[in-house]
């Protein structure tokens, strides 16, 4: 299993790190400037710069922008893909907003398509360093949005995310799942759409996905048989997902990881 995948790039002013899916128990006292995207749903308890301790449920697509100072403790019994950056003082003090404290920017498409990007980029075992860069300053440049504090919350989705969680395997149908939220088939397309990033199709090609992961990397399970198993068609469709998402095939990622 890979564990954290790291990049220095621009002299050294920014660190970008792929954190793994694994249990963690972490803190962080912030020393310096951090944005972190969220790749996968997580779900555990944090406290940001208090003694409190509060369950979170974090849904892909949440930009995290953390100044220093700002102590965080966070701890998740089996996490989720998180890319995080970290700069240097100078470079973040001409590159992003002063704030006092943390802020989030939930359902952010455009931090979600670039983090992905950055993560296709740290896999592969010849980064192109331009490509991390350009990808590594853009999304320092969506620092500077406002929160969104409005729309549909984790909660709201929380039971259909548990059927996509179980049943992932399965042809999923977009009425099955408006069922589920309670709304019908376009009120849920916009709000998933909103709250997380991505289309209920994508999100479930990238759950599949990250289950075909993690099977490559823990077993020795023919690849055509993972690809059923995860609820691809067949082999070529898992494969196409992979280079589509990840930059390399399937036989590929074997070999890296």
């Amino acid at each position: 299993m890979p564990g954290v995948l790291s990049q220095r790039l621009l002299g050294g002013k920014v660190c970008l790190q792929l954190l793994p899916c694994a249990a963690y128990s972490a803190r962080d006292p912030a020393q310096s400037q951090t944005l972190g995207v969220t790749l996968e749903r997580q779900q555990g308890v944090h406290a940001i710069d208090s003694d409190r301790r509060t369950d979170f449920d974090t849904l892909p697509g949440v930009l995290a922008y953390t100044p220093v100072g700002v102590e965080v403790f966070s701890e998740s019994a089996s996490g989720g893909e998180y890319l995080l950056m970290r700069l240097d003082e100078q470079f973040a003090s001409e590159q992003l907003p002063r704030v006092a404290h943390r802020v989030q920017s939930c359902g952010n498409r455009r931090a979600l398509t670039i983090a992905r990007e950055i993560r296709r980029q740290l896999l592969a075992t010849q980064p192109d360093l331009l490509a991390l860069e350009q990808y590594a300053v853009a999304l320092v440049g969506l620092a500077h949005s406002k929160a969104d504090t409005t729309g549909p919350t984790p909660k709201a989705f929380a039971r259909v995310m548990a059927q996509i969680a179980e049943q992932f395997q399965q042809p999923l149908t977009l009425e099955q799942l408006a069922a589920t939220y309670g709304q019908n088939e376009l009120r849920l397309l916009r709000d998933f759409t909103r709250a997380i990033g991505l289309t209920p199709h994508a999100y479930l090609i990238e759950v599949r996905l990250q289950a075909a992961r993690r099977l490559i990397e823990r077993s020795a399970l023919p690849l055509a048989s993972i690809a059923l198993d995860v609820g691809f068609a067949h082999q070529s469709h898992m494969g196409s997902a992979f280079r589509k998402h990840l930059g390399m095939t399937p036989s590929q990622y074997r070999s890296r990881f």
